[in-house]
């Protein structure tokens, strides 16, 4: 009896090793995959300058779809950020998702709004609109006001309402870089098959405004803010620049994409869900395979959408457990992919790592976290175990780290000050401590709330709580 114990736990600490081992693995051959691929893109890009951009016929008119739900303390800053977007044609559409603040009356003292008497052909199904405005100072600001559904339901009134082949979603506390919906869209008319895009998203917090841009890029001051700069950096690097070579990409930002809307009309629109920016790029992978549609979703690096995220401990473990929820919903909602060779790279790689990897890591890091406590209690603990996963789960995953924000301000060099990049790397050392196991047990706990479909929606501040304003750095 005791040698088959100690067969199972020697078994169980492989297994636990053997995972660990080959997630870092994965990660670091994303990194070098990544290197490569930012590295030429930033080679073409810096070739090219948004004069050159402009002045050739390299775009197609675009909507872009902002939905709001109590959103009072950004939405004006954000809306003012897009209207000085430099891009030749585009519509901004604001959906008022039946705000209990004073969304709607902010945007409507601020811009001029006045009612607009506008057909809506009903292709996707949403609440009802209540009315629609346009800015009498913005002829391209559009502002609908509707009954509350969600984001889902939001994003397809928008698309309802919009005018334009192509549509961005973007999320209404966030800022776009001026250049970025230009370098993002141009990829429509360059390859025919392109049917979504998807750029970076970064951390607003601790930059300097100015104006609605984002004029200098500074590391936040707050921890719990600093940990999450290091998490986006990661999880762009590392994941999203690999997937273009498998043409295998599975997620793109809510933050910030750009869909052709014919496709996404095809489809049914947004589904309602939690997750509704993976449900709809998995939706699409599913749809053209099936219908045999040549296509391509691509993620490009450089295009970038500045956002807000959480401050305070309970906004951000309500986030993650939505974006974990999301994720479950999402694969099981397309759960028919799974190892099919019909459906490629996406049924054959692609699903299968989100599923082994993006789900199932959360409970066997969990389960490897409480087993070390177990074992040391009980005196089961191997030295060999304890040092191997120590050095596989932790220092590995921080030399991740700390590679991927050194190659990503080699590359784009994001930060003017040393400081900042030593503050990253320095809290890099950290986030294994504490932080990590909190969001691994966050996620943990999404697993078992999976059918969950509250939305949990994280608190928004001011930016002027968030960020520096230049006039301060001139005091």
């Amino acid at each position: 009896m005791l040698e088959a114990v100690a067969y199972f736990l020697l078994g169980f600490q492989i297994f636990i090793l053997s995972y660990f081992g080959i997630v870092n693995s994965l990660y670091t051959l994303f990194i070098v995959i990544s290197l490569y691929h930012i590295f030429k893109h930033a080679l073409l890009v810096r070739k090219e300058r948004i004069e050159m951009m402009l002045s050739k016929v390299l775009y197609r008119p675009i909507s872009i779809i902002v939905p709001a739900y109590n959103e009072e303390e950004t939405i004006v800053d954000s809306i003012r950020s897009l209207l000085s977007l430099h891009y030749p044609e585009y519509e901004l559409i604001v959906v008022n998702d039946g705000s209990t603040d004073r969304t709607l009356e902010k945007v409507r003292e601020s811009f001029r709004l006045v009612r607009l008497d506008r057909p809506i052909r009903k292709k996707l199904k949403h609440k009802e609109i209540r009315e629609i405005y346009i800015s009498l100072d913005h002829p391209n600001l559009i502002v609908v006001d509707k009954e509350n559904g969600g984001k889902a339901d939001a994003l397809n009134c928008g698309i309802n309402v919009s005018s334009y082949p192509l549509f961005c979603s973007i999320d209404a506390d966030s800022i776009l870089e001026e250049s970025a919906l230009l370098r993002a869209s141009r990829l429509f008319v360059e390859d025919r098959y392109i049917i979504a895009t998807g750029g970076s998203v970064r951390v607003l917090n601790g930059s300097v405004v100015s104006g609605g841009k984002v004029i200098e890029i500074r590391a936040p001051k707050k921890w719990i803010e600093t940990f999450q700069v290091i998490e986006y950096v990661r999880g762009f690097l590392t994941g999203r620049t690999a997937w273009n070579l498998f043409n295998s990409l599975l997620i793109i930002s809510g933050a910030f994409g750009i869909f052709r809307k014919d496709m996404v009309l095809d489809i049914g629109g947004y589904r309602k869900t939690v997750g509704e920016d993976m449900d709809l790029v998995v939706r699409l992978h599913k749809h053209c395979l099936e219908k045999r549609i040549p296509y391509r979703i691509v993620f490009l690096p450089d295009p970038i959408c500045w956002t807000q995220v959480p401050t305070d401990l309970q906004s951000l473990l309500r986030q993650r457990n939505r974006w974990h929820r999301g994720l479950i919903d999402s694969l099981w909602h397309s759960k028919e992919m799974f190892l099919r060779p019909k459906y490629r790279w996406i049924g054959l790689f692609g699903f299968p790592y989100f599923f082994f990897v993006e789900f199932l890591a959360p409970t066997v890091e969990f389960v490897g976290y409480l087993s070390v406590i177990i074992f040391y209690l009980t005196g089961f603990l191997a030295r060999d175990f304890a040092l191997l996963f120590f050095l596989i789960a932790f220092l590995w995953g921080v030399m991740i780290s700390i590679g991927s924000i050194l190659l990503d301000n080699l590359m784009y060099r994001r930060y003017g000050r040393l400081r900042d990049i030593v503050k990253l790397m320095f809290f890099s050392l950290f986030e294994i401590f504490g932080y990590r196991q909190l969001i691994v047990m966050e996620r943990f706990v999404a697993t078992f709330q999976f059918w969950y479909r509250s939305w949990g929606k994280p608190k928004r501040k001011n930016l002027d709580k968030i960020t520096i304003r230049s006039e301060e750095i001139k005091k």
